[in-house]
Order: structure tokens, then C-alpha cells, then sequence
């Protein structure tokens, strides 16, 4: 589980510090055997985004959603620069989806319904937008 963010540090100190040391178990698992240094960094980002992810996710849903600072917040955690100039919570979730490599459902306001299986922090946003633009 993500430790919560301290006062004292900013969301990039926080991110880098939960995934340097993610990094760091995964090497000390295979004896420090070297050449493996970016796949350990990347396969910790990758979960710490996964895990971040799960704990939004559980929040929205007790929540009924997620406010703007929320977002916000889940958005620079995630390492989206100048995350508090986003002036629509749906920029923020567009971002988010990009930096997650999910397909932005929010790209274009054509859709009908959602394609996503899985549980999605967005879903109630998404069903907001559908049902304005039908």
C-alpha cells in the first residue's frame, strides 16, 4: 500500500522516493544483478500508478467521484507538470489518461457509451458527459 505524502514533501519528492525504493526491492530480489536497473524502475512506476490508481479508484467509488483537487492531486502524483493550471476537470482526466496509456475517453464527445471493462475512476464523469451530449 502507498504510504500517504508528508507535509514536507511535494508530489514529485513523493513519487520518486515511493518508486526509487519499489526499484530498489525488486533488485535486492534478484541479488542486485546488473542490467536490469531501468526494468526494475519502470515495472515500480508502473505499479505505483497501479496502486495509486486502485486507492483513487476506492475513494471515487465510496465518494460518488472525485472533486477537481482530487484530480488535481492524482494528476501530479501521477507526474503531470502543472497539474493546478488545468482550468476543467475533464482536461485533468484527459491527461491523466494519456500518462496512463488508457485511451482518452473524454477525446472526442461523440461516444455513446463506454468501451471500458475494467473499473474506471472516470465512469461517472463518462456518464455525465454521455448523457449532455445525446
Amino acid at each position: 500500500m502507498i504510504t500517504p505524502l508528508t507535509e514536507n514533501q511535494t508530489e514529485y519528492e513523493y513519487r520518486h522516493q515511493w518508486i526509487s525504493e519499489a526499484a530498489f526491492y525488486k533488485a535486492m530480489s534478484r541479488d542486485f544483478k546488473s542490467g536490469f536497473e531501468l526494468d526494475d524502475w519502470l515495472c515500480a512506476e508502473r505499479e505505483f500508478i497501479k496502486t495509486l490508481t486502485s486507492n483513487y479508484h476506492i475513494v471515487s467509488t465510496e465518494d460518488g467521484g472525485l472533486t477537481r483537487v482530487a484530480i488535481m492531486r492524482f494528476a501530479k502524483l501521477l507526474g503531470i507538470e502543472n497539474a493546478d493550471t488545468f482550468d476543467q476537470k475533464e482536461e485533468l482526466i484527459h491527461a491523466i489518461q494519456i500518462i496512463m496509456k488508457n485511451q482518452p475517453c473524454y477525446d472526442n464527445h461523440s461516444f455513446h457509451h463506454c468501451d471500458q471493462d475494467e473499473p474506471c475512476l472516470w465512469r461517472n464523469d463518462c456518464k455525465k458527459l454521455i448523457a449532455q451530449h445525446l
